[in-house]
């Protein structure tokens, strides 16, 4: 089966895990974009949606399903995104798409989070993606320096402006063999936002998308 096909395939299975009369957090990219099709089949048995960026929320309008904020929610029950990696333990990287650090508060929130993915994003060791991280400018080049002490090797992600108005450092070199360290060290670095490692808080669920069929992984 074509990539793109896997990505169909696994967001209609997604939407098996849907609670009518439920709020549905959303998150961001390629396979998202698939779901959020899928999620329009039963947009009249949901409350609405909390989304995790400007594109998803403005695809989520054009298809009249709506939108909701955050901070109106006391409980969320379930998020349902994506990811650029996902190891054996479900521990991820995301931020392929620059909205990891709402991403990241949003499945937070969440009772219960559902990665979806095709095979392609299933890894041994993570970190063959390039890590993303959301750094306020003016410490672009202080953590540059502190993420080479690592043996990351940073590069800026030229003419990218998350919708926090912060920039994207991508760090490549890495062999990611403790994620949940990894994210609490470099989160500790002053002027990083967030890490685009999804460990401490990783999936609940995960729907893996193959030749063979949707492969369901739980925590």
């Amino acid at each position: 089966m074509k990539q793109n096909s896997l990505k169909e395939a696994v967001s209609w299975a997604a939407i098996n895990f849907i609670q009518p009369n439920t709020i549905v957090g959303i998150g961001t990219g390629s396979t998202i974009d698939y779901f959020i099709n899928a999620l329009v089949s039963i947009k009249h048995q949901i409350k609405g949606v909390v989304s995790s960026s400007e594109k998803s929320t403005n695809k989520l309008k054009k298809l009249g399903i709506k939108i909701i904020d955050l901070n109106e929610i006391n409980f969320l029950p379930i998020y349902i995104d994506s990811a650029d990696e996902i190891d054996s333990q479900l521990c991820m990287i995301k931020g392929g798409g620059a909205a990891l650090t709402h991403e990241k508060i949003i499945a937070s929130v969440a009772d219960k989070f559902i990665c979806i993915v095709d095979v392609s994003k299933k890894v041994n060791v993570l970190g063959r993606f390039p890590l993303p991280i959301e750094v306020i400018p003016m410490a672009r080049n202080f953590i540059i320096r502190e993420l080479e002490k690592i043996g990351g090797i940073p590069k800026y992600r030229q003419d990218v402006t998350t919708e926090n108005g912060n920039i994207i450092l991508d760090i490549h070199n890495l062999h990611i063999l403790d994620p949940i360290s990894l994210e609490k060290h470099i989160n500790s670095i002053p002027g990083v936002v967030t890490v685009g490692l999804f460990a401490s808080r990783k999936a609940d669920i995960v729907l893996i998308s193959t030749s063979k069929g949707i492969e369901i992984i739980k925590e």
